[in-house]
């Protein structure tokens, strides 16, 4: 049964926890998931949270900890002296460990590694720390089961048997020679099935999957999709066996990308959460509104400059909306569609004037349906003599939205900027002015004998 945080429950847990009821906070804990307590954990103040923490198991309170949004557990720990985190870090998987400790500040981050009990943790750490963000090696985790090419299937048994005590999730089993060089892979069912003499030389696959430490996360990303891996072995430029990056690990980038994304197609120009303060939420997001108002600023200038027209036909007016929607949307959807094709690097990419002429195709398609449902309006409304200047005018907007919606995110990923601005207010803004001035030199042109 899934769990579901009410106000009522998270009332008795604060209740206790003020009342310092450790035997039943304990018990309930012990029936949730350390998810689930990590959204507990998020609705508590710090120093509740703090109390919470300490009642539990230190490797439940590891896994906990490691689900926590990174903003709300860098602030969690402000209040944690280094030897009360020491203990969650020794029961971490060295990534999310490094990941944790990439948040404090240094001199606790030094304390803390000082203060491990398993020094295999700490020099798994101190290996994964001097890694940029962004790059395979700051995203892999040291924890994995190696074994040597030389062996036999039941020297390999035991070795698995020692190693994996440290291996949460054992996807593979890695094959490397004498000096660490990774050479393959081979399944537990190989082993299992194989006999105890034979040698692991005659049974694993030499054709692996592997990136190095250098590549960016966004590869392994696509690396992982497209072979459909649950795990990806890490080597160096000498192609020795470093680490793996799991799938729970990708998936975290693919949703940080897709954030990113979305953030940026919704105009904010930096990282933005929910919780973080009125005054750096107003500073993320005022930049694209200024933006967007300086646009329609500009929008109704060009309105104001045709006065003339719609003091002959009121009836213009009504039209500007659907024209600044109508370009927005499809400025938008035809940018979409481009920012996906430049992600999906799995196959060839078409050339500039292929979908150049795609996008008018279509583009024409919609202009034509869409001028033709507004024009039969204006036969409703008892305007007949807008027909032709609603049904040009919209298909002329349709073209010109979409010819920006494609050439913009292509020019901008050319010159090495991120295409995913180029889809939020920017195309919806400039749309909005280029449409209203085609809309109204359409209409002066197609009605300069009324």
């Amino acid at each position: 049964m899934t769990f579901e945080l009410t106000k009522e429950y998270l009332e008795q847990i604060q209740t206790a926890i003020e009342a310092s009821n450790e035997a039943w906070l304990r018990t309930e804990m012990e029936e949730l998931f350390p998810a689930d307590i990590s959204g507990i954990l998020n609705e508590l103040e710090y120093e509740q949270a703090h109390y919470l923490l300490s009642l539990l198991d230190k490797s439940v309170g590891a896994e906990i900890l490691a689900n926590l949004d990174p903003t709300e557990r860098a602030n969690l720990l402000k209040i944690f002296p280094s030897t009360e985190i020491a203990p969650f870090i020794n029961q971490m998987d060295s990534d999310d460990a490094v990941d944790l400790l990439n948040e404090q500040p240094i001199q606790v981050r030094e304390e803390v590694i000082g203060l491990l009990e398993d020094r295999e943790q700490a020099r798994f750490i101190l290996d994964l720390l001097h890694y940029e963000d962004g790059v395979a090696g700051s995203l892999m985790q040291k924890e994995l089961i190696r074994i040597n090419v030389n062996l036999t299937v039941n020297a390999c048994i035991e070795e698995i048997r020692q190693q994996a005590e440290d291996v949460e999730n054992v996807y593979a089993v890695y094959v490397v020679d004498d000096v660490g060089k990774l050479l393959g892979l081979v399944s537990l069912k190989k082993i299992v099935l194989a006999r105890k003499n034979t040698k692991i030389a005659d049974i694993y696959d030499e054709d692996v999957v592997f990136v190095e430490t250098y590549r960016p996360v966004a590869e392994v990303a696509e690396v992982m999709q497209k072979y459909d891996l649950d795990s990806v072995p890490v080597v160096n430029v000498q192609q020795r066996l470093l680490g793996r990056i799991t799938i729970d690990d990708v998936v975290d980038v693919i949703t940080e990308q897709a954030e990113e994304d979305i953030q940026a197609i919704s105009g904010l120009s930096g990282e933005v959460e929910e919780y973080d303060s009125v005054w750096k939420r107003s500073k993320i997001q005022l930049p694209w509104l200024i933006a967007g108002a300086v646009g329609s600023l500009m929008a109704a200038t060009v309105i104001n400059g045709f006065q003339s027209e719609l003091g002959k036909i009121a009836a213009l007016a009504a039209f500007i909306p659907i024209i600044g929607s109508t370009g927005g949307n499809v400025g938008i959807q035809t940018s979409s569609l481009i920012l996906q094709s430049l992600t999906d690097t799995s196959g060839l990419s078409m050339t500039m004037a292929k979908r150049l002429l795609r996008t008018l195709l279509v583009a024409i398609i919609n202009g034509l349906v869409v001028g033709l449902i507004a024009g039969i309006y204006t036969f409703i409304i008892g305007e007949p003599r807008l027909f032709f200047v609603v049904a040009t005018s919209l298909l002329a907007v349709v073209l010109l939205a979409s010819f920006m919606g494609t050439v913009t995110p292509l020019l901008l990923n050319r010159i090495g900027i991120n295409p995913a601005v180029a889809s939020g207010p920017f195309i919806t803004t400039a749309n909005d002015l280029i449409g209203i001035g085609v809309y109204f030199l359409i209409a002066q042109w197609l009605l300069a004998e009324v």
